[in-house]
């Protein structure tokens, strides 16, 4: 028998406390995916309380979708059903911190911001720098597989998680990976939540590895007047001896945004070690850009705070190619943009092949797919390269599939994940990979 609208409410409330769930409609609507707002925002304040209601969804057969922040809900498809965000915000303890092993457990709610206080008190970081900044979520940039420019050295969030406890779509309360970095043991289930938008089940808590914080930095900006020369001075870089620790390009767009002067494409490179091999590796870098036709300055440390800056646009698509063709690609989508009357700022993890156009303009449904996302698809597919707009208004969503083909045989794995965690289909239903 499916239960009133105003029991389940009730029920909720009862959950969570009648001041931590809401219906009205001025709050669902700030919360809204894609247009579409749910009946309910729920705010629990345990992991208990997050079993508990997703039980109650799953019973009730409700669509739920978790919040961070709210810094990603752009990304996916939009949603086939939602009835109930849970917002973890409230999940902000920071639950065992070892220092002398540099792992740290904490709730999905934590600010990275925050941590960043709390392990810098250690000399320690949690070496993620996702481009929406450091207000978001631990939660929600393990959910996204969210990276910036320190990916270069240190991965992503799927390589700095050792652990987590999540809980499934029947309430099911599971933990999964290791509290320590060295381990062999079992299936590694929390990898396979990183990047997942949450369809697989809801990350409530991390275990996460840590680094010491370098003891000196140096960065710079190394200017091109051709794009092609940015391209062979980053493969120069990789072939190199030097260690830098984070690479980002940036094209012309990105530069007039950053309040930067113009150039056709730039390099940001960063080296943080001890003094001594800063110095050194700063000259080196110099040496090596002036061989490759750069001018290269120093570069304030806290541009690279600022990078997301450039990207704040209604349209974003995020590029992955052939390390080494990073100019080849950032040139073919400027070139494609410009014929539809768009600018674009391009913001590069370039030491990764990965790179993200913020686009502005108008551009019609039809013409977004057709001459803009299919052939640029069709242009990656050959070096195993892939396109995903990342962020787009809905006209342009229902236009292109917004995570790409995917092999049969790998959607037929995802298949049969989904029915395995959520045979009902409630977890964020239709947003990810294949309508999933």
């Amino acid at each position: 028998m499916t239960v009133s609208a105003p029991a389940l409410e009730e029920g909720l409330g009862a959950i969570v406390g009648p001041g931590h769930v809401t219906a009205q409609s001025a709050a669902l609507s700030t919360v809204s995916i894609d247009g579409r707002p749910p009946r309910w925002i729920a705010s629990p304040g345990s992991t208990d309380e997050v079993s508990r209601i997703l039980a109650l969804c799953s019973t009730e057969k409700l669509a739920v979708s978790p919040r961070g922040r709210g810094s990603a809900t752009d990304l996916g498809n939009p949603p086939r059903r939602l009835d109930l965000v849970i917002d973890l915000a409230r999940l902000t303890a920071v639950l065992d911190y070892v220092p002398e092993d540099m792992v740290a457990t904490v709730q999905a709610g934590c600010i990275l911001e925050g941590l960043g206080s709390v392990f810098g008190k250690h000399a320690q970081m949690l070496a993620l720098d996702p481009h929406a900044g450091q207000s978001r979520t631990v939660g929600g940039v393990l959910a996204t597989n969210a990276s910036g420019p320190s990916r270069f050295r240190y991965g992503t969030g799927r390589d700095l998680l050792l652990g987590a406890r999540f809980v499934q779509a029947d309430g099911t309360v599971t933990w999964g990976g290791a509290k320590v970095v060295k381990s062999v043991t079992g299936y590694d289930i929390p990898k396979l939540l990183v990047g997942s938008l949450g369809t697989l089940g809801l990350i409530v808590e991390a275990t996460l590895r840590l680094h010491p914080v370098p003891p000196d930095t140096g960065s710079w900006l190394v200017v091109f007047d051709e794009n092609e020369r940015a391209g062979d001075f980053l493969s120069a870089i990789l072939a190199s001896t030097l260690e830098p620790d984070r690479l980002a390009w940036l094209n012309d767009g990105a530069l007039r945004r950053l309040g930067q002067p113009p150039a056709a494409a730039a390099l940001c490179v960063s080296i943080r070690t001890v003094a001594k091999a800063v110095t050194s590796q700063g000259a080196a870098l110099a040496a090596l850009s002036e061989q490759s036709g750069g001018k290269a300055r120093a570069l304030p440390a806290e541009l690279w705070t600022k990078l997301g800056g450039a990207l704040v646009a209604p349209l974003v698509l995020k590029v992955a190619g052939e390390i080494r063709r990073q100019s080849r690609w950032a040139a073919e989508v400027e070139h494609r943009a410009s014929r539809q009357d768009l600018s674009a700022a391009i913001v590069g993890e370039a030491g990764n092949g990965v790179f993200r156009a913020a686009l502005t303009g108008t551009i019609e449904p039809d013409i977004f797919g057709r001459e803009l996302v299919t052939p640029l698809r069709e242009a990656l597919r050959e070096e195993g390269g892939s396109l995903v707009v990342e962020r787009a208004p809905r006209l342009l969503k229902d236009a292109a599939d917004v995570w790409g083909p995917v092999p049969e045989a790998a959607l037929g794995v995802m298949r049969r994940l989904k029915s395995e965690f959520d045979p009902l289909g409630i977890l964020n239903p239709g947003r990810f990979v294949g309508g999933l």
